[in-house]
């Protein structure tokens, strides 16, 4: 017997949610509110819907947006109106919620039609002035007020919809009323609080960033002159916890994935290598990774640039027991938490402790993926960062201090003509000692076809720069500095040979001339940070077992200077009048060896003999060059402008697109003594039925009229 089926049981939909229903009404520029004097106080007891909202004004052209547009500014304004009501939270994060959706929706409207004003289409100019100055006077109490902290967070998650709106923030009008109030002073307190801290620190930070870099160089920027100036230590303190738990967490999921493939099976592993071979680079998983760390590394680059108090916090150790959330780019709402009582058991000695191992081990992990243009950004950026800390006079005190040393894990790039060591946690060390590690590491394992020549320019200038403090300060830091000359002499066979190639690419004789200069920085002042005597021997002993490789430059440097039209003259030049010490040198010494293998009718000399007859044979001159201990202080413009421009515009695309998800997932907690209100008004037909109990909103600041 065949069952009848029930009508419409093969089609059933979904009902229409109230909400969504007032959301047309209002696109349709019809107006809801005529019939209950209570609308508006009702409507903020539904939940509102996100995606219904933005799909709304999606779908209106330009003459609809005329019409609709007194519905969107009292929208608008009820909103605003409705952030009074503290006592009420249901009705204050719906409002919050609203508002991040209406902003949303028309940025997007406005980003797809360039014709679209947002300001004018909401606002209209009369009162626009009025109602953002009291938008942000009650996002500064929302932040610093008695609310729940849902309330917080989505007053976090609104501004940073304001801060988003468009890719180039130069050319968001909300930001000239973000400057004008600034909410600066806010975010320092929740900075300085470790439980506001733990809940809302990253967005904080995100949005200080993307703040601090409106017009940063075209006009004053409150952000820019307050984070510059800020001392507070507790605050400090904070925006670097976020940054290094960021990172901390970036190297321990790095960790834990180079365990699973150490433990999976040779098929499998075999298998990854090969699903790989077919994955785009722009969409692999790392990549996208390391995409999400642009914005806190952002703000790590503007706190050491800015402010020079931040430097006293890249030591400190992490020392809270509860450890701040992920990015809200790695992580969601509905995501349900992990069942740790199987967790494996992580030796804590891995991973970093302080922002400056963090950021040292990242660069490390950073610097083996040099195929996508994402990641020799992000790399370029760790460099910068690297420039500005050594720049400072405190960060290296700090750096060489040897009663602060560390063990840090750096990781090693798999190369054909070396063995890794098993054991990758180095020695404990001065920090100094692991930056130069760093910088080798990079050196050696970067020399390909597609030669990055910014960053070896950026990685020599870091060195240099410490070899400057070093110098300076007399300070002699026990380093096997032979690692470094090899590295130095092999960037330098590098060039020679891939010269045919690279010379028409970039001026490799720039580079060039950087790398001889700390050959000559080694050679003229080396008594003065060298730790042993031992170490000048061991200096003029590689330069003399290397004599090939500058022999072949200076026959090349001779080539080009004969060259009439060759664009590089002037560093040709330079580089010519730099070698003159090390062929000196090179040339000394080739002959006592010469002279001293004749006499003792050798053909293979031992390391020792050699280093025997460097002792005894330093009577030689030299030509006292000018300026090796100094260096072009770092300037962000004009070099670097275009290339924060870029990063900045990833950083808001990011932020915008993970807001989305947040927001739309975003749920308001509901008083006990609402549920039966709000369970009223969602039952009826319109809001606002007769009988409705529809609680007042105290208004504490005066608003404009509508």
């Amino acid at each position: 017997m065949t069952s009848r089926k029930r009508s419409g049981s093969g089609s059933t939909k979904r009902p229409k949610e109230k909400v969504v229903y007032i959301y047309e009404l209002l696109c349709r520029g019809e107006d809801p509110s005529s019939e209950s004097p209570e609308f508006w106080n009702e409507f903020f007891l539904l939940q509102p819907n996100f995606e219904a909202l933005e799909n709304e004004i999606g779908k209106l052209n330009n003459e609809q947006l005329q019409v609709v547009k007194p519905n969107l500014n009292t929208l608008f304004q009820r909103c605003i109106e409705m952030l009074d009501t503290e006592d009420h939270p249901k009705r204050l994060c719906n409002s919050l919620q609203t508002l991040c959706s209406l902003f949303y929706g028309i940025f997007k409207k406005s980003n797809s039609d360039p014709s679209i004003n947002i300001l004018n289409e909401i606002f209209g100019h009369e009162k626009m002035d009025e109602w953002l100055k009291l938008l942000m006077q009650y996002c500064n109490r929302i932040l610093l007020g008695d609310v729940p902290e849902n309330a917080r967070f989505m007053c976090l998650k609104l501004l940073q919809v304001l801060v988003t709106g468009t890719d180039n923030v130069n050319q968001n009008s909300l930001f000239e009323h973000l400057m004008m109030h600034s909410m600066f002073d806010a975010f320092v307190r929740l900075l300085s609080d470790p439980t506001f801290r733990t809940q809302h620190g990253h967005d904080i930070v995100i949005l200080l960033t993307i703040l601090v870099n409106y017009r940063k160089h075209e006009a004053t920027n409150p952000y820019v002159v307050q984070l510059s100036i800020l001392a507070d230590e507790l605050a400090l303190n904070g925006y670097g916890q976020m940054i290094s738990q960021s990172l901390i967490d970036f190297c321990r999921q790095y960790i834990q994935s180079l365990n699973n493939v150490q433990s999976s099976s040779w098929f499998s592993s075999l298998s990854n290598i090969v699903g790989n071979m077919f994955v785009s680079d722009e969409g692999c998983e790392r990549v996208q990774q390391i995409k999400a760390n642009n914005g806190l590394l952002l703000a790590l680059y503007e706190a050491v640039h800015l402010n020079r108090n931040f430097i006293t916090t890249l030591a400190h150790t992490q020392a809270e027991s509860s450890a701040p959330p992920s990015p809200s780019n790695t992580l969601s709402l509905a995501q349900p938490v992990p069942d740790l009582s199987n967790a494996p058991i992580i030796d804590i000695t891995q991973y970093p402790t302080n922002l400056l191992v963090a950021v040292f081990q990242y660069c490390s992990i950073v610097m083996q993926d040099n195929k996508n243009e994402s990641s020799i950004a992000n790399l370029k950026l760790c460099f910068l960062i690297l420039t500005c800390i050594s720049e400072d006079q405190y960060a290296n005190s700090m750096m060489h201090d040897s009663n602060l040393t560390f063990k840090v894990m750096l990781h090693r790039a798999q190369m054909r003509h070396r063995k890794l060591n098993v054991d990758r946690v180095g020695k404990s060390q001065p920090l100094a000692a692991t930056l130069l590690d760093l910088l080798v590491e990079f050196i050696v394992s970067h020399l390909m076809k597609k030669f990055p020549m910014e960053l070896y320019l950026l990685c020599i200038g870091v060195i240099h720069r410490i070899l400057c403090y070093q110098k300076r300060c007399r300070v002699r830091l026990n380093y096997p500095w032979k690692e470094l000359w090899s590295a130095l002499i092999g960037l330098l066979r590098f060039l020679v040979n891939q010269e045919q190639t690279l010379v028409k690419k970039c001026n490799i004789f720039h580079l060039s001339l950087q790398v001889v200069n700390i050959f000559n920085l080694f050679i003229t002042y080396g008594d003065t940070f060298l730790a042993t005597t031992n170490s000048y021997d061991e200096l003029y002993y590689e330069l003399n077992r290397e004599e090939k490789v500058f022999t072949e430059i200076h026959a090349m440097v001779l080539r080009y200077t004969t060259m009439p039209e060759c664009e590089y003259k002037d560093d040709v030049i330079k580089l010519l009048n730099a070698l003159v010490n090390i062929l000196a040198i090179v040339k000394h010494f080739q002959n006592k060896i010469k002279e001293w293998l004749a006499e003792q009718g050798l053909s293979t000399p031992t390391e020792d003999q050699i280093l025997d007859v460097v002792r005894k044979n330093y009577d030689l001159t030299l030509k006292l060059q000018d300026s090796l201990d100094q260096y072009e202080r770092y300037a962000e413009t004009p070099l670097h402008t275009n290339f924060f421009k870029l990063m900045v515009r990833d950083v808001v695309n990011d932020t915008r697109k993970h807001i989305y998800g947040y927001v739309k997932e975003a749920v308001s907690v509901i008083p006990d003594q609402e549920v039966l209100l709000t369970a009223s008004i969602t039952s009826g037909s319109v809001p606002g039925t007769p009988g409705t109990p529809a609680p007042a909103a105290a208004a504490a600041v005066t608003t404009p009229t509508t």
